[in-house]
């Protein structure tokens, strides 16, 4: 009865550790696999352009005002009634990293194109097809200001107005101008080799252009994400509304579901709207945002949008100014940490000690090597054999651990014979052996634990870097997405409609090296044969379930835990057959023995355990016998 209650409890604290595990997992990954991707509009056509700026008409677009009625434009626009009528027309910022379009309707940027940077999205055929990345180039986006115009009954949009271009060297100025001789203009200035404008809104009023007592504009901005990765179930979870509040660290908005945040009175200094390994920010400069709000609407594969994300804020100017820096680019760390505003915490290297350890351990070390050597792949099996390297006496003080054991096998037999199926007593005497030796058969647990914030830090690494993104190796075409060894005809919960190469020859080697570790033990040495049974089928299935996690996860990851197995397996060989010395360790076993032991510690805890279970049995065989005299009588 005891037997299979002991061994009930190990199989429930095994699955309680799996599941932990799993639903960490869960929360990190993408929820399902990758469905075939549904056609998406055509990218715009490319026009080369020589730096600087130009501007050109499309009259295939130019939107005219209708209403020609002046008295009812000045009843709904007010002072800007004259800005209400116009043609739009398209300006061109450029430098040797990008290209941006304004449209002057609007004065808004339509779109952002990176030139060193593509997108790779799966066709029909499951093959990875490269286009430009374009940020903000979807034609349902929408950056507006709410301005409290005089004469105007409501406040009317910046979206609904004509501006007027002009161009100053790598500065395009857009002026809406009112019938009082005032005007409302943008001003961006692009950077010479950076992904950065400067971004000026101004009111000039010379008489009264604002509704009296207003001296803020209400920003209103929606951006419909476009899908640039070829997991774009991953790229989703990992998309969001970053802001950093003034008197805090920066947050986000949920990245796994719809969600709102509203800050209130809470000034805010920077706004982003992030893909998985780009975004567009907006930087306060010489004000704070107010009456934040942020939010995300998540999408489906069928939809053409990844996720639609939506900011609102209120934006006070000074002497009539709002000063910004508008960045539109990759997620490459010391670019964004340049600001110096967290502005890097954008990247999902994780929170808490896995984000540090990424941040300032990891990233560093991999920009150290990426400086000697050119391919993604090779850095991670250095980085591999460096983590082994810094982690090596805890892998010793396991294989030391593993080799005490093995060496009481031959006692633990003997008592094995002795006690004969009685497995309680078996248990009791093998703790006692112990003991006895002073061999915690604990002691390979610890290293292990201690080494798990590095694995859950590269775990949120390789995904998130930029470094990875589109950096081949062997088969992997992308190792910050899944490699694909085969495509299958159909799709797998959990697995998707591929099979990863990477992670088969992780589930592998892994299966190996615990088939190796567990010819070391004895059945006897744990003390329950059947509770040894079943973590011998727990870390044999262990593998084989993960491996539907690993599937669809960044190749960078299964391939450094490919790197990971085969190292453990040669440091393992190595360390037992040059550095442990197993006749030096039956001898300290046996000085052991006769060492007088100390008060207090784990074995005494270990015996109190142990007696008080030998307590309880007896008295259980007791009662058991009472009954069944009771029955006889």
């Amino acid at each position: 009865m005891e037997d299979r209650q002991s061994t009930l409890n190990t199989i429930i604290g095994m699955g309680l550790i799996f599941l932990l595990v799993y639903l960490w997992m869960q929360y990190s990954a993408p929820p399902q696999p990758p469905q075939p991707a549904s056609p998406e509009q055509p990218a715009a056509t490319d026009t080369l352009t020589t730096p600087g700026v130009q501007t050109s008409d499309n009259p295939a677009k130019t939107t005219v005002q209708t209403v020609l009625d002046t008295g009812a434009l000045a009843g709904r626009y007010g002072v800007f009634a004259p800005a209400a009528t116009g043609q739009s027309r398209r300006v061109v910022l450029e430098n040797d990293l990008a290209r941006i379009t304004f449209n002057s309707k609007g004065g808004r940027i339509e779109e952002v194109f990176l030139k060193k940077y593509y997108k790779s999205r799966p066709d029909s055929t499951g093959k990875l097809v490269k286009t430009p990345v374009r940020l903000l180039a979807n034609p349902n986006n929408r950056f507006e200001y709410l301005i409290p115009a005089a004469g105007a009954p409501n406040r009317i949009s910046s979206a609904e107005l004509y501006f007027e271009p002009t161009q100053e060297g790598r500065t395009v100025i857009f002026r809406a101008p009112t019938t009082n001789g005032g005007y409302f203009e943008q001003r961006y200035t692009l950077s010479d080799n950076n992904y950065e404008l400067d971004y000026r809104v101004r009111v000039h009023q010379p008489n009264q252009t604002l509704a009296p007592g207003h001296e803020a504009l209400f920003l209103k901005w929606v951006n419909h994400l476009d899908k640039l990765e070829p997991n774009q179930d991953y790229e989703r979870t990992m998309s969001t509304v970053y802001f950093k509040p003034e008197d805090n660290s920066p947050d986000y908005c949920n990245c796994r579901s719809d969600d709102v945040e509203t800050l209130g009175d809470r000034p805010v200094r920077w706004v982003s709207h992030a893909n998985q390994f780009f975004n567009t920010s907006l930087i306060a400069r010489n004000f704070t945002f107010t009456d934040f709000t942020g939010e995300t609407i998540m999408r489906t594969n069928a939809d053409p949008a990844l996720k639609t994300l939506r900011t609102s804020a209120r934006i006070p100017l000074q002497d009539g100014e709002a000063h910004m820096t508008v960045f539109a680019g990759p997620n490459e760390f010391e670019l964004l940490r340049a600001y110096g505003i967290s502005l890097e915490d954008i990247i999902p290297f994780g929170s808490s000690i896995f984000g540090a350890i990424n941040r300032w351990v990891i990233h560093p070390l991999f920009d150290l090597l990426a400086r000697f050597i050119g391919n993604a792949g090779i850095i991670i099996l250095v980085l591999t054999l460096i983590v082994k390297l810094l982690l090596y006496p805890l892998t010793y003080r396991i294989v030391y651990n593993q080799a005490k054991m093995s060496a009481l096998k031959p006692k633990i037999e003997e008592l094995r014979k002795k006690y004969g199926d009685d497995q309680q007593t078996l248990s009791v005497e093998t703790m006692k052996l112990y003991s006895e030796f002073k061999v915690n058969p604990l002691g390979g647990c610890l290293p292990v634990l201690l080494q798990m914030p590095i694995w859950f830090a590269l775990y949120r690494f390789f995904p998130a870097a930029i470094e990875f993104r589109q950096a081949s190796f062997l088969w992997a075409a992308d190792l910050s997405s899944y490699d694909v060894a085969l495509r299958l005809p159909f799709s797998i919960w959990g697995l998707g409609d591929h099979l990863s190469a990477f992670t088969l020859i992780w589930v592998a080697t892994t299966l190996w090296y615990t088939w190796y570790s567990m010819r070391q033990m004895d059945s006897a040495a744990m003390g329950n044969p059947e509770q040894m049974r079943v973590m011998k089928y727990m870390q044999y299935g262990m593998p084989v379930m993960f491996m539907f996690f690993f599937n669809t996860f960044a190749s960078g990851l299964t391939l450094y835990l490919c790197f990971s197995n085969l190292l453990n397996i040669g440091q393992t060989f190595f360390t037992k057959a040059f550095l442990i010395d197993h006749e030096k360790i039956k001898a300290q076993l046996e000085a052991n023995k006769n060492r007088p032991r100390k008060a207090g510690g784990w074995r005494d805890r270990i015996d109190a355990m142990m007696r008080e279970q030998q307590r309880l049995r007896e008295e259980q065989a007791k009662r058991e016998q009472q009954q069944q005299r009771k029955k006889t009588k």
